[in-house]
Parts: C-alpha cells; structure tokens; sequence
C-alpha cells in the first residue's frame, strides 16, 4: 500500500512538472507534442492500475457555498444511470427547495426525507432538535444498509455532527455496515476529523466572497434553493 501511494504521489508530481513545462512560451510544437504525449502515458499507466470500482465515502465541507450543490450533482449523475438513490435531509427540512420538484420526476429511483425543522436557530428547542437527528439518521441507516440503494445523501449530517445531535462514532459504525458498492455522501460545515479521515473523496468548498455577508444579499431562487 505504502509503494502504491508513493507511485502515485511520484505520478502526480510530473504530471504537475508537465503542466508548467507545457506553459512555458519557449517550447517548440516538437517538445510540446513530446510532453503532452509523456502525460498521456502517465495518466493512462494510473487508470489503467485503477480499481475498477468502490463504494465511496464523499464528504463535501467548509465555509463555502456548494456542499449540496455538489452532492446533488452526484445524485442527478446517479439517477441518470438508472440507479436507486435516497437523500435525507438533516437540517433543512422545512424548505421546500425546488431541487425536490425537479427530482420528483425520478419518483420511482428517488426517495426524499425531509426530517430536519430548519436551522438550529429557528427550532430554539435542543430537545426537539436531537429528536429529529435521531429519526433521521434512523432513516439514514435503513438505507445506507439496504443494497437497492446505489447512492445516499446525508444532507447537513456535518451540522448534526457539529452540534453534537449525533455522535460520530454512531456514524461512522452506521457506515462501516454499508455495502461495499454503495456510495454515500456526508454534506455540511465542520466536519469532525475523525469523519475527514475516514472518507475516500473530501472536497472543503473555501468562502471568498458571499452576496449576504458582503452586500446583504438575501438568498434567492435558484442561487441559494
């Protein structure tokens, strides 16, 4: 495993020298067919040493705007294959966001929980609130370990997690009993470490600049939901 990571880490590394070598304005069109065609190779010895297939542990988090959004993408990409795929919603629940309309159209693929009451500082009630992240994730678990299901989206888990409404190790043993093709992704801010280090893809959306925060923006249709 050790001699794999390091192979890799050595093949991300000239494929990075390729790329700036590439930039370079003085290269003739000969030594720039010569590199792109050496990144080819490179690039075609790591797919084709690639395991053809693993169920994933996707968490998508940090400050910035795209965590559902990304997932969504996944989940779209999920029933255009003709796959099962459920979304639980932790948080949000009483939005109604237009993405459910449009997924309704999937109705025999998709199911979709709305099990939150919105945001911790609308419920002003932490009983209530840990209630509901129990039901849902409940619900979560009926389907990470149910092999219909291709995918499954724990929208806002992270913020559960954050607040502790859930403990991580409950989470991460509902995860170990997932099927070893299932996929499940883990969306929202502050994701506990021992989460980050448990999950195959992480991605940490980074906040620059955000419409209400730097111009009192308010959200908008389809922008925010």
């Amino acid at each position: 495993m050790k001699n794999d990571t390091r192979q890799e880490l050595n093949s991300d590394r000239e494929i990075e020298r390729l790329i700036d070598e590439v930039m370079s304005s003085s290269l003739t069109d000969e030594q720039y067919r010569k590199k792109m065609q050496r990144r080819k190779e490179v690039q075609d010895k790591r797919i084709a040493q690639a395991v053809p297939e693993k169920g994933l542990i996707i968490v998508n988090t940090g400050n910035g705007k795209g965590k559902t959004t990304a997932a969504l993408g996944m989940v779209l990409r999920s029933l255009g294959h003709g796959y099962k795929v459920a979304i639980v919603q932790f948080i949000k629940g009483s939005w109604e966001p237009s993405e459910k309309r449009v997924f309704s159209h999937w109705q025999d693929q998709l199911e979709f929980h709305a099990m939150g009451e919105g945001f911790t500082w609308e419920t002003q009630d932490r009983d209530r609130d840990l209630d509901k992240a129990s039901a849902a994730w409940q619900k979560s678990l009926e389907y990470i370990r149910n092999p219909d299901f291709h995918l499954v989206l724990l929208d806002e888990i992270n913020i559960a997690l954050k607040m502790a409404y859930l403990e991580v190790e409950e989470v991460l043993a509902g995860l170990a009993e997932k099927p070893a093709n299932k996929h499940v992704i883990l969306t929202g801010r502050g994701a506990p470490a021992a989460l980050i280090e448990r999950a195959d893809l992480v991605t940490e959306m980074t906040l620059v600049k955000h419409p209400f925060r730097d111009q009192g923006v308010k959200a908008q249709p389809g922008i925010e939901y």
